[in-house]
């Protein structure tokens, strides 16, 4: 907390070192938190306020900067204090003014301590766009912070996260024929690149065209840059783009813990600028969902519903096309048409692209609405694919070379259920590290894992080159491998 601290300046003194006489203070030391020609507005738990961007007087932050505090006016100057002479003697002043001052500079204090501790104040960096080395050359805003700076991280002002992230956020419509679908989109760089799921562009072909609408209404035809269907991730690109368009920023979902809060945006129901919001109800949860080809006909659902979710068995491999990922669950209601948009954090920052939400069954006809329960791509794993669609059009994805089925195994005196290697193809990563058939796989990076999708969630998520270290049961004991992960080549299945 920046405090108020009384203007202790010395004063000052004559040729002969002795002090000069004392300025001679006002007859009355005005309020120092008066407002000129307003009235004094208390603050009430829970309410918010802009702060000013006039800051310097109190040390402060520079305009734009984040702060958590009201911007007070200027003290007044008080008498300067003043310091005792050579011989011990104080100079001529009134002790009790001096005093009053001292109080007022305390109550100035203590007002504001008092506030800080119910005051919600958040300040928007409208600064997104500064150029600079990081924005220039990867993803996002090119900035480590958000731009929303929370003053209690427990209890959000959703409104400021809402108005910074939301002209990020697009509405996508894919036209063909007499059909159309509808997703969400986000905004990953100011040349026009936009992120969304790859079912919601699926099927794209002559005669299909796609517009997406910004925040602010105006829409634009968009082209596909690339898609990756095993990721369920997709970049479009806008065709002459404005120069006004704010990239998200982007950030690292790999901090997220269970519990922290988050919000969805997107177009559900074909409804733009939608925002719910729910917690990180889990992590690293392995789901799977059949892959969209590109070849088949566009899913006739007019509102573009994102593929059902529930954690399923997975085929024979470990390495198939199916969609399957390491996913943030969260309590944020998805909806048919979310898919593609943003679940961002507290502080305004991408932490995973709404892909996918469970649905209760046959007897809601795969048509249900949001039941608590959705899933997101984490951005760390999005980002990567998006860089690579936008570099080349497509993706290369970390190889283990296993087949895998659920399994269990004594771990000392108890058991411990995991992914059990059932095959091992030859020059692989797998064989390199000395794997062995019969091995129980129970945690990657001491990440657990406890079925055979969740070892291919946990791989699926990896970068080419990444080294990872599987623990694995083998004759009642933990044994560590190292396993350097390699790109999968195109005949592999």
């Amino acid at each position: 907390m920046t405090q108020i601290h009384p203007d202790t300046r010395p004063e000052a003194t004559g040729a002969s070192g002795q002090p000069q006489p004392p300025v001679t203070p006002p007859a009355a030391a005005p309020d120092p938190w008066s407002q000129q020609g307003e009235p004094t507005t208390p603050v009430w738990f829970g309410q918010t306020q802009e702060t000013t961007r006039d800051h310097a007087a109190f040390g402060l932050p520079a305009a734009g900067a984040p702060t958590a505090y009201p911007p007070p006016t200027t003290p007044p100057a008080g008498p300067p204090p003043s310091f005792p002479t050579r011989d011990g003697a104080e100079p001529a002043q009134p002790g009790k003014r001096r005093r009053l001052t001292e109080l007022t500079a305390v109550a100035a204090l203590a007002a504001l301590l008092a506030s800080g501790g119910t005051y919600a104040a958040v300040q928007l960096d409208d600064s997104s766009q500064a150029s600079s080395p990081a924005s220039t050359s990867s993803l996002g805003r090119g900035a480590d912070t958000g731009p929303v700076v929370q003053a209690d991280a427990t209890n959000p002002n959703w409104t400021a996260t809402a108005a910074a992230v939301a002209p990020s956020v697009v509405s996508i419509t894919v036209k063909s024929g007499q059909s159309e679908a509808q997703g969400s989109g986000v905004i990953i760089d100011a040349k026009g690149h936009v992120l969304t799921n790859n079912h919601v562009v699926s099927g794209v072909g002559s005669g299909t065209a796609i517009t997406v609408t910004l925040n602010d209404g105006r829409t634009y035809k968009a082209t596909v840059a690339g898609t990756d269907p095993s990721t369920d991730l997709a970049v479009i690109t806008l065709s002459n783009a404005p120069s006004d368009l704010k990239a998200i920023a982007i950030g690292n979902s790999d901090d997220l813990k269970v519990g922290d809060p988050v919000m969805a945006i997107g177009n559900p129901l074909g409804l733009a600028g939608t925002v719910t919001t729910g917690i990180v109800s889990a992590l690293n949860r392995p789901v799977t969902t059949a892959a969209e080809d590109d070849s088949q006909p566009q899913d006739q659902n007019p509102f573009g519903q994102g593929l059902p979710g529930l954690p399923q068995q997975p085929s024979t491999g470990s390495d198939g096309n199916d969609v399957v990922t390491n996913a943030i669950q969260t309590s944020a209601a998805i909806n048919p048409g979310n898919s593609g948009g943003a679940l961002v954090n507290a502080s305004g920052q991408l932490v995973g692209i709404n892909s996918s939400i469970a649905s209760l069954g046959s007897s809601s006809g795969g048509q249900s609405g949001s039941i608590g329960i959705g899933f997101a791509i984490p951005a760390n794993e999005a980002k990567s694919i998006a860089s690579q669609l936008i570099s080349s059009g497509k993706a290369e994805h970390a190889f283990l070379g296993v087949s895998l089925g659920d399994g269990t195994a004594s771990d000392g005196t108890s058991q411990r259920a995991g992914a059990e290697i059932t095959q091992i193809s030859a020059n692989t990563p797998a064989a390199n590290a000395g794997l062995q058939k019969g091995d129980v796989v129970v945690a990657v990076d001491g990440e657990r894992v406890d079925s055979a999708l969740s070892l291919v969630a946990n791989i699926r998520e990896r970068a080419v080159g990444d080294k990872v270290t599987l623990r694995v049961l083998r004759d009642g004991k933990q044994v560590d491998l190292t396993a350097t992960l390699v790109a999968k080549a195109a005949a592999t299945s």
